[in-house]
């Protein structure tokens, strides 16, 4: 698959899209096959960068790490919440599985850091909740934030190892090059950590959160023609 064919699943999504009251997230769908997702070292989980955002940061709820006092009072008002490294080593399993419910973007300043992998990385690190490090100034935090959007994670690592892995690329509003971009850098690297390449694909799906899912490669004119046929 290239750009040209995930172009057309893209307008042919976007076409029959309804016009919502909010702007819908755009999600790639993978679906797999020929690959035994109950040994270890076949699960996916791949870290990518994003080279546009995806407008995931409207929904952030941060927690910051800290060691700084100065620096925990300062960005108090910029995160949800703070925990100071000394607070660390007294976090319980359920304290620390509440934090993951509750928080979906992690930053520490470097000393903290430390302490989190000591005490709960191994709680943390299997969730993807391992955080970023940041500097002991508000300006630090506020570009860590700025770019959280641009990193995502492709995995089925999620519930049951299922055959599949589905990734937000975008929001409705945003520019058809971008999502392509981003669709894009999600589905070569992926691609080129199958055992079987493309042959582990089964299908890949693109739709508005709304909208009719769209199996990318289809020969859209004739399901057209034949939609159009049935309701005649």
């Amino acid at each position: 698959m290239d750009e040209k064919d995930f172009k057309k699943a893209l307008d042919y999504a976007r076409e029959l899209s309804k016009k919502r009251k909010f702007d819908q997230s755009v999600e790639l769908i993978l679906n797999f096959k020929g690959i035994d997702f109950k040994k270890a070292d076949n699960r996916i989980d791949i870290d990518v960068k994003l080279p546009h955002a995806t407008g995931k940061q409207g929904n952030a709820k941060v927690l910051v790490f800290a060691k700084d006092k100065l620096f925990a009072s300062d960005v108090k008002g910029t995160v949800a919440k703070v925990i100071m490294d000394t607070e660390i080593p007294n976090l319980k399993k359920k304290d620390v599985d509440a934090l993951i419910k509750e928080y979906n973007i992690f930053l520490a300043e470097g000393p903290a850091i430390l302490s989190v992998g000591k005490y709960i990385g191994q709680q943390l690190a299997p969730k993807g909740r391992m955080p970023k490090p940041v500097q002991n100034t508000v300006q630090s935090v506020e570009q860590a934030l700025k770019t959280v959007s641009t990193f995502t994670k492709i995995t089925n690592k999620k519930g049951k190892f299922m055959p599949v892995a589905h990734v937000m690329i975008g929001k409705e509003n945003s520019k058809e090059e971008e999502l392509l971009a981003n669709i894009l850098a999600v589905y070569n690297p992926l691609i080129e950590a199958l055992p079987n390449k493309e042959g582990n694909i089964k299908s890949v799906i693109l739709k508005f959160s709304m909208g009719k899912p769209i199996k990318v490669g289809e020969n859209y004119d004739s399901i057209k023609a034949k939609v159009k046929e049935e309701t005649k």
